[in-house]
């Protein structure tokens, strides 16, 4: 929060601070927008939206329109790129606010990209960012319990995604697609979205899917898939991006050369290699659903998992279920500390352990628990560290913040292993 909205804050009823942020936040993104030349509309936008899989179908769009020879611009969870020029995300949120998606935008057109690929979440559309994206083409991959508190149920969380949704039949640009996954239930209300083109996509048109614990290989309209990055949800992910860029003209070949090189998306099912003779992951898991969709990709391997939940003070309902999956898949399981902010860090560890039936190890500090796992694994094994990613800080009491990477410390820990 700047000095000055804190020092409004502190002025001003609670009740009235809150009825002026709508507009404080839409004045924001309209001057943005007028300021930087309503970059949008010389750019081919795609935004993508769900619960899960945002981040990884965000890098697989920009990862086939980039083999099929566009210079791309992404803005997402993990990083901002513009063609070969990246830089991580360290804001803690998704899509930042204060006019900088369309400060972003003008960049890529200032350096020459044509298409930009945008994740885009409901407390940015909440707070307006969505605006003055001039959208040619939406994904949505998803809606799960999440964010519950603030939003105040499924249904506003649902509405909350759906602005984006109206925002794409608000924008001048034609033709525009809406490209939905029909296994979600509220697939089907953005599909109706009045645009020219509605693709649904769902598991079903993965035709022979073959899953292994290190990649997944289907077929799809006649043509191979494979790809590096484990699980159904990974297939699910690839056909969203795959109808997207088919959307934009580019053939079912280019798109699976694209997606068998992309070897690695950060803090997304990220297995971290340094000589040892079982995996290490670091993935982002943070819900029930796709906490256990992770454990479900490494079928039958035994696996040692760490995890906390993210964050403090919010969507304490999935604590004992976040114990309860990883007791029900997991070999051993660590409990450690994650994102608590101004909670008392064992006070979310202990919500955890109550929705479990064996008592589980509880490493307050985060890498002493990396670091014990990875010790427990042998040949075979599989060390599953869950719930930050590529989040770059643990956040804690009073604002302050430890910075912080899953992969960095996994790695490291691995490489003390070894001497």
């Amino acid at each position: 929060m700047s000095a000055l909205k804190a020092f409004i804050q502190s002025l001003l009823p609670r009740r009235l601070y809150r009825a002026l942020l709508a507009p404080y936040h839409l004045l924001w993104t309209m001057f943005a927008a007028a300021r930087y030349g309503f970059p949008a509309r010389k750019l081919t936008v795609i935004g993508v939206t769900g619960t899960k899989g945002k981040s990884s179908v965000t890098e697989m769009v920009a990862a086939i329109l980039t083999h099929a020879g566009h210079t791309v611009a992404v803005s997402s969870t993990i990083h901002f790129t513009i063609g070969t020029e990246s830089r991580p995300n360290r804001y803690k949120m998704t899509l930042p606010g204060r006019g900088f998606i369309q400060k972003f935008l003008h960049e890529a057109v200032g350096k020459g990209a044509t298409h930009a690929v945008i994740e885009i979440t409901s407390e940015a559309a909440l707070q307006y960012r969505h605006l003055f994206l001039d959208l040619d083409a939406l994904v949505f991959t998803n809606l799960e319990k999440e964010h519950l508190e603030s939003h105040g149920g499924m249904e506003q969380y649902f509405q909350a995604k759906y602005r984006i949704g109206r925002a794409l039949v608000r924008s001048p640009k034609r033709p525009r697609a809406i490209i939905a996954n029909a296994d979600s239930t509220y697939g089907a209300r953005f599909l109706a979205l009045a645009v020219e083109r509605s693709i649904p996509f769902a598991l079903a048109d993965a035709a022979d899917l073959i899953p292994t614990d290190t990649g997944i290989a289907f077929t799809y309209e006649g043509t191979g898939f494979t790809l590096p990055h484990p699980g159904a949800f990974s297939a699910l992910n690839a056909l969203a991006a795959i109808k997207t860029a088919s959307f934009f003209g580019v053939a079912l070949k280019d798109a699976a050369a694209a997606l068998a090189s992309l070897s690695r998306i950060a803090g997304r099912a990220e297995r971290i290699v340094a000589g040892q003779d079982f995996l290490a992951v670091v993935d982002y898991a943070h819900t029930p659903d796709s906490l256990e969709a992770l454990y479900k990709a490494y079928g039958d391997r035994p696996k040692i998992c760490v995890l906390g939940n993210t964050g403090g003070g919010r969507d304490t309902w999935k604590r004992p279920e976040m114990g309860r999956i990883s007791d029900q898949y997991c070999t051993e399981v660590i409990l450690t500390d994650e994102d608590p902010y101004d909670e008392d860090p064992r006070t979310i560890v202990a919500a955890m352990a109550a929705g479990m039936k064996r008592a589980p190890t509880i490493i307050m500090d985060r890498r002493a628990a990396i670091a014990a796992a990875l010790k427990k694994a042998s040949k075979g094994d599989v060390v599953l560290v869950s719930g930050k990613g590529t989040d770059p800080y643990i956040m804690r009491a009073h604002g302050k913040k430890e910075i912080w990477s899953d992969s960095e410390v996994v790695r490291e820990e691995l490489e003390r292993l070894r001497h």
